[in-house]
């Protein structure tokens, strides 16, 4: 049980319009949720600070022994119901986490658990939930289909269903975060940014800190594709979506609960909408402070927050986000990697065009300076114009974005930014190549050298003009070593000459021009 200093005090200046949250009040007091749950941590991100000029803390709900906030609301819930009702068992649906906390409770209490998971839901998820005792049933393609298979299943054999977000005892179990933060803080901060998905973990945080702290301000962060507490705000009622993004799977919901949107309705000041590139950037923000990977989810309140700084300008003011949860698959840390520093506007991605001639790529690499490239991706089209796929590293954000543009357009060379292009960013940029019937006599080298900022301009100065570049393809892997794939147009009786001089640059290189890989799709 967790002691709420100056709730009692606070009761006496309230009206009969706050009834309903002076209950909430008592729900949380009471809340049973310290058998299974820790008191998590309420930790400086020193650097996302200093970088913002602001006093982030992030809540450690990644830190709980199913890595998510959601065994509070689910243990809180178990515990609260009669011996009859725990006899037959409890049954849930969830997109992963909440499934996790009702296994780990029903474990705890000795009841059969039986778990509804939309087909999506990432692996991790559902063998931890097996690894709890539960069962588990995959169904639908969303959390609104497993919910609706759950609810025929509760009926079918009688189990007692155990609601992810719109119950009382859920809601309270969740605002046991919110009364954390201020006994962590003494009510001294300025917001909280709390992740949505149905609306339980911010329903409950916003009822517990609104009443004693009201200045306080409460800012919930959706993804875009999945606003569902936005829309229903706006709407002046619950609402459902007709599709949600899947990328955040933890907040992806239809439609929000009846409950948690009057209590977001009363309590929340803002909602704010990020994008998949600044969730991914907020992940990374999280693990150069902490050391530790959230699931996308787990990183929208750092991406609001961020938003919101940037958007308000703020300075100076101590703001508190919500790391929710940390059950990612391993697959998915690929994805999140190339799509961080896009949502952070420190990689642009660029089409350019270019004359198809000997020097072309040195000399565009010569605009570009000594910024780093992450990407290069090249083939021989024609023998008029190259077109080219790159991506730029940037230190000055948008400022530098702009600048660069610039440049290029003021060396004539055509360029279009991509940065914001969905189908480029996840498709376009894997796809560059292809075979070339102009090229008769192409040789294929495979190149690593150090890598380093300038490290690529360096590289195409040492290969020189003689020879035309027929291929290229260069990707930053965040390694100490670059890697380059290129081909290499040779003319007949040009090729011990080529590998001379090969030789005398120094670069480790290995001949690919027999690799099955490369005769199959681009030779």
């Amino acid at each position: 049980m967790i002691t709420i200093a100056t709730f009692a005090e606070d009761r006496a200046v309230c009206d009969n319009r706050e009834m309903n949250a002076i209950n909430y009040l008592d729900l949380i007091r009471d809340a049973n949720v310290y058998d299974v749950a820790i008191k998590s941590p309420l930790e400086l991100a020193h650097i996302l600070s200093a970088r913002t000029n602001n006093r982030i803390l992030m809540k450690r709900e990644d830190l709980q022994p199913i890595f998510s906030f959601k065994l509070r609301g689910a243990y809180n819930k178990i515990a609260s119901l009669s011996d009859d009702e725990l006899a037959n068992g409890v049954i849930c649906s969830s997109a992963g986490n909440h499934a996790q906390g009702v296994a780990l409770a029903a474990k705890k209490c000795g009841v059969r658990a039986v778990v509804v998971m939309p087909v999506t839901t990432p692996l991790i998820k559902v063998d931890a939930v097996r690894a709890l005792g539960g069962e588990v049933i995959l169904s639908g393609d969303a959390y609104d289909d497993a919910y609706a298979h759950a609810r025929r299943l509760e009926v079918k054999q009688t189990l007692t269903f155990i609601h992810p977000f719109d119950d009382p005892a859920v809601i309270a179990g969740q605002g046991t975060i919110g009364a954390e933060i201020l006994q962590q803080t003494n009510g001294e901060i300025d917001a909280v940014f709390v992740p949505i998905g149905g609306g339980g973990l911010i329903a409950g945080i916003a009822a517990c800190i609104k009443l004693q702290y009201p200045n306080i301000k409460i800012i919930g962060v959706e993804p875009d594709d999945s606003a569902a507490m936005r829309d229903s705000i706006a709407a002046g009622k619950p609402v459902s979506l007709e599709h949600v993004g899947i990328f955040a799977d933890g907040v992806a919901v239809r439609r929000v609960g009846d409950e948690t949107f009057r209590l977001c309705q009363k309590y929340v000041d803002e909602i704010i909408t990020v994008d998949t590139d600044q969730c991914c950037a907020a992940i990374r923000d999280i693990f150069e402070d902490t050391r530790s990977i959230v699931e996308p989810a787990g990183g929208l309140a750092v991406a609001g927050a961020k938003k919101y700084i940037a958007l308000n300008n703020l300075s100076d003011q101590t703001l508190v986000t919500i790391s929710c949860g940390a059950n990612v698959n391993f697959d998915r840390l690929r994805h999140i990697a190339e799509r961080a520093a896009i949502g952070d506007r420190t990689e642009m991605l660029l089409a350019a065009e270019i004359p198809e001639q000997p020097g072309s790529f040195r000399r565009f690499c010569e605009v570009l300076g000594r910024r780093g490239i992450t990407e290069f991706n090249y083939r021989y089209a024609d023998k008029n114009k190259a077109r080219i796929f790159v991506g730029v590293q940037l230190s000055g954000g948008q400022s530098e974005a702009g600048k660069l543009l610039t440049e290029l357009s003021s060396a004539n060379i055509r360029v279009i930014d991509l940065s914001d292009n969905e189908m480029a960013k996840l498709h376009v940029r894997h796809m560059v190549g292809g075979r070339s019937t102009d090229v008769q006599n192409e040789q294929l080298f495979r190149f690593e050298f150090p890598e380093r900022p300038g490290a690529l301009l360096d590289f195409l100065n040492a290969i020189g003009t003689d020879w035309n570049i027929s291929l290229f393809h260069y990707r930053n892997h965040g390694s100490d070593y670059g890697r380059v794939l290129t081909g290499i147009d040779v003319p007949e009786g040009e090729s011990e000459r080529l590998k001379a001089h090969l030789l005398e640059l120094g670069y480790s290189h290995w001949e690919e021009s027999n690799n099955p890989a490369y005769t199959m799709f681009l030779q």
